[in-house]
C-alpha cells in the first residue's frame, strides 16, 4: 500500500513538472513570436525581403520543372549576339504598349553589351496578336527577325496593315513570309511558348528570364542589367 501511493505521487509529481515545463515552453514560444512581431514592425523592409526571397525560390523552383528544352530559342529569334555568353529571354506581345516600351530598354542593352543575346518567345496574349508573332517567326526564318522587330515596334499597333509595313521595311519576301508563318513549326512554337509561359505562372507580357531569375512588366534598362550580370555571375 505504501509502495503504491509513493508511486501515485511520483506519478502525479511527473504530471505537475510536465505541465509547468509545457507552460514554461509555451510562454517562452508565445514570447519569442511577440519580439518576433515586434522586430518586423519595426523592420517593416524585411518583409520586402522575405517576400523577394519567397518568389526567388519558387522561380527556381518552377524553372527547374520546366527542364532545359525551352532555353533552345526558335532558329533566328534572337536579338544582340546569337552566339553571346550571356542571355536574357523576353515573352513579348507585338500589340502590348510596356513590350514596346521595353523594346528600347533591350536595343540599349545590346547596344552597351556586345555579349548580350536576347531571345523573344513571342507569347500573343492580346486580341488580333497571333498574326505578328506568326509574322515575327517567319522573319527569323529569313534571318531578318531583328529588323521585322524593330519596325514593327515602331507601328503604333500590330494590324494587318502594320504587319505589311514592318515587312516590307524589313526586307522581307511576304509571300515567303505569309507562307511560312503558317507552318507547322511556328504553330508548335507558339504553342510551347504558352505553355511554358503557364506553367512558369507568368500573367501578362513582357516577361523575362535571367539564369533562375523571373521579372514580370517593364523593368527598365538598369533592372535588366542587373539581372543578367547576376545571373552571369551564378553560372
Amino acid at each position: 500500500m505504501k509502495e503504491t501511493i509513493l508511486r501515485a505521487g511520483g506519478v502525479f509529481a511527473l504530471a505537475i513538472l510536465g505541465g509547468l515545463l509545457g507552460a514554461g515552453l509555451y510562454q517562452a514560444t508565445g514570447l519569442a513570436d511577440r519580439q518576433t512581431e515586434a522586430y518586423l514592425l519595426d523592420n517593416p523592409e524585411m518583409l520586402q525581403r522575405m517576400a523577394q526571397e519567397l518568389q526567388a525560390r519558387d522561380a527556381q523552383r518552377r524553372l527547374a520543372q520546366a527542364g532545359d528544352e525551352w532555353r533552345e530559342p526558335f532558329p533566328g529569334a534572337v536579338l544582340g549576339n546569337p552566339e553571346g555568353s550571356r542571355t536574357l529571354y523576353e515573352f513579348s506581345d507585338y500589340n502590348c504598349g510596356y513590350c514596346r516600351l521595353s523594346h528600347g530598354h533591350v536595343e540599349e542593352l545590346v547596344a552597351k553589351d556586345p555579349e548580350l543575346r536576347v531571345v523573344i518567345k513571342e507569347w500573343p496574349i492580346f486580341e488580333g496578336s497571333e498574326a505578328s508573332a506568326r509574322m515575327g517567326l517567319a522573319a527569323a526564318k529569313q534571318g531578318r527577325f531583328a529588323a521585322f522587330h524593330r519596325a514593327l515596334f515602331e507601328q503604333e499597333s500590330a494590324d494587318e496593315a502594320a504587319i505589311a509595313r514592318a515587312g516590307e521595311a524589313a526586307g522581307l519576301d511576304m509571300e515567303r513570309a505569309r507562307a511560312d508563318a503558317q507552318g507547322q513549326d511556328v504553330t508548335m512554337e507558339l504553342m510551347r511558348n504558352a505553355m511554358l509561359a503557364e506553367e512558369l505562372g507568368f500573367t501578362g507580357t513582357p516577361a523575362w528570364i535571367a539564369g533562375d531569375r523571373i521579372l514580370h512588366g517593364a523593368q527598365g534598362t538598369e533592372a535588366l542589367a542587373e539581372a543578367v550580370e547576376k545571373a552571369g555571375e551564378a553560372s
